[in-house]
Parts: structure tokens; sequence; C-alpha cells
């Protein structure tokens, strides 16, 4: 660490403890050579997450975009904005747990996912776009995958209740 002082990089760190909520380290440090004192802080430098496209470009993930997707989905029905902001937070925290390349098919997977526990209509209304339905055939197709999903759900037998 450079001393701002006199330039100098010999020095020692006289204090550290945590800032920002445990995001930095900030740290006291004494320059060797002229004496002064000075703060630094030491970050984590977070990997950009990037999302391949069909096309093979590459883009950064936005999650505003992926939000605002959601948000579309949703319009009309009984989903607030912290859901949907929420519902994006988890996306994005599961995508980097996968690392810093991603498909777009992956990114539409876990939107999706989460629409069909949350909203059919919403549900449907994102997979149309993302499955590029054409004609009221492929509505139906996914309709009859949902209804058949609902009917799995209601004759699974639930687990014991634990005391």
């Amino acid at each position: 660490m450079r001393c701002p002082y006199c330039q100098q990089t010999d020095d020692k760190v006289v204090d550290s403890r945590t800032a920002d909520d445990g995001a930095a380290i900030r740290r006291r440090r004494e320059c060797l050579v002229c004496g002064r004192r000075y703060t630094t802080y030491e970050r984590v430098e977070d990997m950009p997450l990037m999302v391949v496209k069909r096309s093979g470009a590459s883009e950064p993930f936005n999650r505003t975009k992926l939000a605002t997707g959601i948000r579309h989905a949703v319009t009309g029905r009984p989903i607030d904005g912290a859901t949907v902001e929420a519902m994006a937070a988890a996306i994005e925290e599961e995508l980097r747990a996968q690392g810093p390349d991603v498909s777009s098919d992956v990114v539409g997977r876990a939107v999706l996912d989460r629409l069909r526990q949350l909203d059919d209509v919403a549900y449907l209304r994102f997979a149309s776009v993302y499955k590029g339905f054409e004609d009221l055939a492929d509505f139906q197709r996914e309709v009859g995958e949902l209804q058949e999903l609902g009917l799995r759900k209601l004759t699974d037998p639930k687990p014991p209740a634990s005391d």
C-alpha cells in the first residue's frame, strides 16, 4: 500500500475492523517512513455475471432488465413490486452461484420455475414470450402441463407433520 503523503510503500497495519456491514475491512495504517496514519478499505471484487445469449453473444447480467420482464408478466395480477424485486434478487443469487457465465436459457427457466409456483397466468405470459408460442396449440399444451402439475400436487401425499 502506498502512503498518500510520502508515496512510500513501507507501512504497518495499526487496526483492522469490518465496515459496510461486513462487506469491507477498514484498516488504519501507519507509514514507517513519515509516521503519518491513513485509512484503507479492502473489498471483495465482484466477478461480473455474464449472460450468454442464444446467438452466442454475451452481455452483462442486468437485474433491472430481469425485473422488468417479470413485471410485464405479472401486470394486472395480484403480485406487488416487492415480490417482483425479491424474485429478481433470488434469481440473481442463484445464477451467481452457478459461475460467471450463464446461458439465457438458464435465466428463463429460473423465472419460469418461480412464476409457475406464484401465478399460472403470469407463468403463461412469460412462457409465451420465452418459448416463442406461435399458435393456440402452444398455449393449450402449456396449460395442459400446468393442469397436470396441479393435479399431481393435489394427489401427492403430504409429508407427515413434525412435532
